[in-house]
């Protein structure tokens, strides 16, 4: 019994009939990946970093282990704490076997397998040696972060940027032959903080800094943002992303003099608390997606996250420690007044809307095929499962209501969202549950025996839509 739980899985994980394992082998499993939207660090990709140990390329920074380690009562100091990196991966390597049915326990059995070929499970008996032989692979050249890129057939990292980056890490890599694309990606999130006076004014001097330009004015502010848009895209920016809690209330829009009144307000008047902050934010990001439409861009909302809830750790160890929750706001009117609001114009964009609340699934799915126009397929996309969805019941869900509310066809599938350089697994988990869905309704006579038709939707879902999707340079 020891050997057989050692062993698992086998190749048939989450393919559960002959159709699907067919689907994945033929069609899915050996597909390039087009990652357009991550957190991997440009700087560590364009250094071709070699990380010290298992630690430091799978611990650190993943917030999802740290909640899970939380949770089963490891002491910070283990976490993101003075601990070792070895007693850290150890107290974590205890824990594996009591997160079952939690993604993290399928993800570290495919992380283990693919790069390191451990087909081991991890727990507190075989921790002390998976760690020795991964720190041990790590030093080797298929290792580094370049290799580890490559070696899974990735063709483009969409690294996620802020606008006023100099993107130096991106024209470095650039003159490098590393075999795949490294392309920045535009995130102006701080500039719509318009509630926090005085994080919105510090960013406003990072952005006169970078451009030169003072900014006392709206249109000071427009046009140093469309000259980073003009920057970004000479660098080979194609994407642009921002996560909000939701979209502007465009009801609550004011015309441009009244905008003007309140921005220079909020630059002169200390303590300054903004009346309209929709309003606001909601002039300023419209002017800035109009720029995505002109430029050929593709914009990606990520909506629903509430953010940094647990003040002590906010306050201890800062942004990003693993305490966001998702929303429960509503997002459908204010979704559709704003798509529409671009869509009026022809300014509309590409787009990507992912939605990380599951009872909102069917209500995001149906706003596609509001603002599909004819002029490309899929132009507005449900995208995938993301953060607390990205995981086997989130990513059927996400599937299942674009199946039944849009087009799957036209859909261009999975990407990693990660800051880690083992989570190209993540790719491999949703390739197998496409093709466990369409393979189960092929089995039960749902859809056609025929894997010619069915593996090629499968193809173009994990590959060849992306590849067309996006106008990459």
């Amino acid at each position: 019994m020891e050997k057989q739980l050692q062993q698992w899985p086998d190749e048939s994980f989450i393919l559960q009939n002959e159709a699907a394992r067919r689907l994945y082998v033929d069609f899915a499993k050996d597909q390039p990946i087009i990652d357009y939207h991550c957190h991997l660090s440009p700087d560590e990709i364009a250094a071709n970093k070699q990380f010290e140990n298992l630690t430091q390329i799978w611990l650190k920074g993943d917030h999802y282990k740290w909640r899970a380690m939380r949770a089963l009562g490891v002491s910070e100091e283990f976490i993101t704490g003075t601990a070792s990196d070895q007693d850290k991966f150890m107290a974590w390597a205890k824990l594996v076997p009591r997160t079952i049915r939690n993604p993290l326990f399928h993800w570290t059995v495919m992380e283990m397998a693919n790069p390191f070929g451990i087909k081991q499970l991890l727990n507190a008996s075989t921790g002390a040696g998976i760690y020795d032989t991964c720190n041990q692979l790590l030093q080797t050249p298929d290792f580094s972060t370049q290799a580890l890129i490559r070696n899974r057939k990735v063709e483009l990292v969409g690294t996620t940027d802020d606008p006023c980056d100099d993107l130096a890490y991106h024209k470095l890599f650039v003159q490098q032959n590393a075999g795949f694309q490294m392309l920045p990606s535009f995130r102006p999130d701080p500039v719509l903080n318009v509630n926090n006076q005085a994080s919105w004014l510090a960013y406003l001097g990072r952005l006169e800094a970078v451009t030169g330009r003072s900014i006392n004015q709206l249109d000071d502010l427009l046009e140093a943002l469309d000259e980073r848009i003009q920057y970004f895209h000479n660098h080979g920016c194609r994407v642009a992303d921002l996560g909000l809690v939701q979209l502007p209330d465009l009801m609550q829009l004011r015309d441009k003099k009244q905008v003007e009144q309140e921005f220079r307000l909020l630059v002169s008047t200390k303590n300054y608390q903004v009346q309209s902050p929709d309003s606001l934010a909601g002039f300023i990001l419209l002017h800035i997606c109009r720029k995505y439409k002109q430029f050929g861009w593709v914009q990606q909302f990520h909506l629903g996250a509430i953010r940094n809830l647990n003040t002590r750790l906010l306050t201890r160890l800062g942004a990003d420690s693993g305490v966001d929750s998702i929303g429960d706001d509503q997002q459908g009117i204010r979704l559709a007044r704003f798509l529409d609001a671009l869509d009026q114009t022809d300014e509309l964009a590409k787009t990507i809307l992912y939605n990380l609340n599951p009872a909102l699934n069917e209500v995001f799915a149906s706003m596609t095929g509001n603002f599909n126009d004819g002029s490309i397929v899929g132009k507005i996309q449900f995208g995938s499962g993301w953060w607390f969805l990205d995981q086997m019941d989130g990513m059927e869900k996400q599937l299942n209501a674009l199946s039944s509310i849009g087009i799957l066809s036209s859909f261009i599938g999975m990407t990693t969202d990660s800051r880690s350089f083992l989570s190209y697994s993540r790719h491999d988990y949703f390739r197998r549950i496409l093709c466990n869905l369409i393979g189960t309704d092929m089995e039960k006579g749902l859809l056609p025996m025929d894997y010619a038709w069915m593996g090629t939707i499968v193809s173009d879902i994990c590959y060849t839509n992306a590849r067309n999707y996006f106008d990459l340079p």
